[in-house]
């Protein structure tokens, strides 16, 4: 089976503009995803609206992609490199440009997942170490069924649990944070970009929520690997501390 990682990238970030170019460590962060990402799976592409980023990647001798600048989501944006570059794939793996510590063995659990070939959409799911992190509406939680694919995202503490006081709750049931990690059969990548936003997508703004109301399936897999991703400056200082730490 062939897998391709595909990172979108772009620069007008609200929260921290530029963050892909932003240095952690001596490199750049699109470069510290870059690597783990080609270490990974192999072939690797970041996919971008916006030249300086483009120009980045070259430089550090990574491969780089020019997309469209009306994107409202990276798996639009992937699937238009896709479609660009003629990439033979049979899974596509969507890879945030905000995630450098993405780990090896996370983007191997997820690419195990379509050994069943039940599998359309993969992604990672985290057991979370405390109710407050649960109570967390910026970490989506994920409710599975028996077979580990997906029935429901939501940023509010999903299930409730009855009859406990909330600081009970982690020791009733095991909570499962989302990790914002996407892989999809090449077909269910074009199939799923033509869907119209959703009403469930809309309401909790996690576009997951289109493909499960319209029908698809999402294997999750489990990692014990927590990620730091970076949204605003200060999350850069975290990262850097975080590095420190592993060094």
């Amino acid at each position: 089976m062939k897998f391709v990682a595909m990172i979108p990238a772009r620069y007008a970030s609200t929260r921290f503009p530029g963050k892909p170019l932003a240095m952690l460590g001596g490199k750049t962060v699109i470069q510290r995803v870059y690597e783990q990402a080609r270490a990974a799976v192999g072939q690797a592409w970041v996919a971008t609206d916006d030249e300086r980023i483009f120009m980045a990647v070259e430089r550090f001798g990574g491969k780089a992609v020019m997309t469209s600048d009306k994107h409202r989501s990276g798996t639009d944006r992937i699937a238009e490199a896709v479609e660009k570059l003629g990439v033979d794939a049979d899974v596509v793996i969507n890879i945030q440009g905000d995630e450098p510590f993405i780990q090896q063995s996370q983007l191997q659990t997820v690419m195990q997942l379509f050994d069943d070939p039940r599998t359309q959409i993969a992604t990672l799911g985290k057991p979370f170490e405390s109710i407050e992190a649960v109570a967390n509406p910026n970490s989506p939680k994920i409710v599975t069924d028996v077979d580990g694919y997906a029935l429901y995202f939501s940023r509010s503490i999903i299930p409730y649990v009855r009859g406990r006081e909330q600081q009970q709750w982690l020791s009733e049931f095991p909570f499962l944070k989302h990790i914002g990690l996407y892989a999809y059969r090449s077909e269910v990548l074009t199939e799923i970009t033509k869907l119209p936003q959703s009403p469930l997508e809309l309401a909790e703004s996690l576009e997951q929520l289109r493909w499960l109301q319209n029908g698809y399936r999402i294997k999750v897999g489990l990692t014990q690997v927590e990620t730091v991703g970076i949204d605003t400056p200060a999350d850069l200082e975290r990262a850097e501390a975080f590095l420190r730490e592993q060094a």
